[in-house]
């Protein structure tokens, strides 16, 4: 009867989360309005601040040179762009320094001495050497869109915000069966979900293609140099503290990225994230939000790979119970309650599939839906996988920086893909 009684309750409670996660996911398609005003307003001509453009990169010349030549194309007048390379990284500094000799007045080279390297250490190295009204972070591998300074520019004005968070997409969605998940995750993310946090007052910030007024940005101390997912952090600081944060995506507008090159990258990268989340909840900061509402969705939020680590045994556990153990009938249907909810979200990534593969102009084949279906249960399993490595890690008090490394699979012409 015990088991009867707890696998029930875990059912309903993985059944309601689910829903509830599905449900924000689809936020910025639920109405016209809602989705119109997701994008960014048309700059009116009136360019009124000055940009600091961070650019940390590590052992990334492989595609740090066409990152710069990319924001050199930006069509703003006033700003700069600060490339953050450290002191034992001499292939990705001579990339840099090559840049900055081209273009003096714009490129600038900060070196990072500290001995362990990271990103956050990397941005507060540079953070007081910044001459802008206004910080953005880019990674080492970013394509920018050479309009995309006026328009963030035009939203700080037209909204009196704090920080603008733009919109970032892994492009590559043909490279491998995860890579187009990965691609499907980002495009969710960004084109909705963060627009629904932006309007609960309660943000964790993407890692780049983010700015913030320098002023406060320094009030804030910049970032936290011991956090893994120091954009996360950073937003809920500033979110705690009743900054004003504006989220706005345009497919045209959008940084380009590329997925991880490999399945122990993703599962790397992932768990950094992860356990980068258990950190910032630890923190507590996330209790100075004024509402219980913002508290609550805080506490989901950031308590996510618990919920992922727990979910990935849970699961199985109680499919076995319901398939091979004698439980009354009606726990048994309760047991598969969240397939129902996954069968939805099935239904609602192939739709999401489709506009994303219109809104880029890219060819979406019918190898890729199937490749989406087939292999949502893996990836469902890699991101548990995820979750149980950053729980594990943190326990353990590991915290090192696992790199990711980029090579610019995003820079091939998606529409010839095959």
């Amino acid at each position: 009867m015990l088991i009867s009684v707890s696998v029930a309750a875990i059912s309903l409670a993985l059944f309601w989360m689910a829903a509830f996660t599905l449900w924000w996911q689809m936020h910025a398609w639920r109405t016209p309005e809602t989705l119109a005003a997701t994008r960014f307003e048309s700059p009116d001509g009136q360019q009124g601040l000055s940009f600091s453009l961070l650019l940390p990169a590590r052992h990334e010349q492989l595609v740090l040179e066409h990152t710069i030549d990319r924001l050199l194309e930006s069509r703003h007048r006033d700003y700069e762009i600060i490339v953050i390379v450290g002191h034992d990284d001499p292939g990705t500094a001579e990339v840099a320094e090559r840049a900055a000799a081209r273009d003096p007045g714009r490129v600038r080279v900060v070196v990072d001495t500290h001995e362990a390297k990271n990103k956050p250490k990397a941005l507060n190295t540079a953070l007081p050497h910044c001459r802008g009204d206004v910080v953005g972070v880019f990674d080492a591998e970013d394509q920018v869109h050479p309009e995309l300074l006026a328009h963030v520019d035009h939203a700080f004005g037209a909204t009196g915000a704090d920080v603008v968070q733009g919109g970032v997409q892994l492009i590559n969605f043909h490279s491998s069966w995860y890579s187009l998940r990965n691609c499907l995750e980002y495009f969710f993310w960004f084109r909705s979900r963060l627009h629904l946090h932006a309007a609960k007052g309660f943000i964790p910030l993407g890692g780049n293609t983010v700015f913030v007024r320098t002023d406060v940005l320094r009030e804030a101390g910049g970032w936290d140099q011991n956090c893994l997912a120091e954009d996360c952090d950073l937003g809920v600081r500033l979110s705690s503290v009743g900054k004003k944060v504006v989220v706005a995506y345009d497919a045209d507008m959008v940084t380009r990225e590329e997925t991880p090159g490999s399945l122990m990258s993703l599962l790397k990268q992932r768990t950094r994230w992860n356990q980068g989340f258990l950190q910032v909840y630890r923190k507590k900061d996330w209790k100075q939000l004024p509402t219980l509402g913002q508290r609550m969705l805080a506490r989901y939020t950031l308590m996510t790979p618990f919920m992922q680590a727990f979910t990935g045994v849970i699961i199985p556990l109680n499919i076995a119970i319901a398939l091979f153990l004698d439980v009354p009938i009606g726990v048994a249907v309760i047991t598969f309650l969240p397939l129902l909810t996954a069968m939805v979200t099935f239904v609602f990534e192939i739709v999401g599939l489709h506009d994303f593969g219109r809104q880029y102009g890219l060819r979406v084949r019918l190898v890729h839906y199937l490749k989406l279906i087939v292999g949502g249960p893996f990836y469902q399993v890699l991101l548990a996988g995820a979750a149980i490595r950053a729980v594990w890690r943190e326990q353990r008090g590991r915290n090192e920086w696992e790199l990711t490394s980029h090579v610019g699979a995003h820079l091939v012409r998606e529409g010839a893909a095959r």
